[in-house]
């Protein structure tokens, strides 16, 4: 039986341990679940395990907005107290609080 953990949380606010980008996660997969074609245009001496979660972040760096799909081992909480300035986080969150944001949908 597969069992795993999620380490981060919706609404934690998060950093890239290699690249100089940080976000707010908005969603979690136990395991991979994105296309081969995503997973196999990683440098394979990058490439992380696919049997770990894997995080959709509302994402921001110095130039840009996006969405980011991010193994888990590639992930370190973000403790600066600086909230994100996605312009999405107010479709899914609330106000920043504390280090986090709150959720403003409901779930599933």
């Amino acid at each position: 039986m597969f069992k795993t953990r999620a380490k981060y949380h919706l609404g934690q606010v998060v950093r890239h341990r290699k690249h100089p980008f940080r976000g707010v996660v908005f969603d979690v997969d136990a395991i991979f679940s994105n296309t081969d074609a995503w997973y196999d245009a990683i440098p394979e001496d990058s490439r992380p395990e696919k049997d770990q979660p894997f995080y959709h972040l509302l994402a921001e760096n110095d130039q840009s907005y996006y969405v980011a799909y991010v193994s888990e081992q590639n992930l370190v909480a973000d403790y600066s107290g600086q909230p994100v300035d996605h312009p999405d986080l107010t479709d899914l969150f609330g106000p920043f609080v504390d280090g986090q944001y709150s959720l403003q949908v409901q779930l599933n």
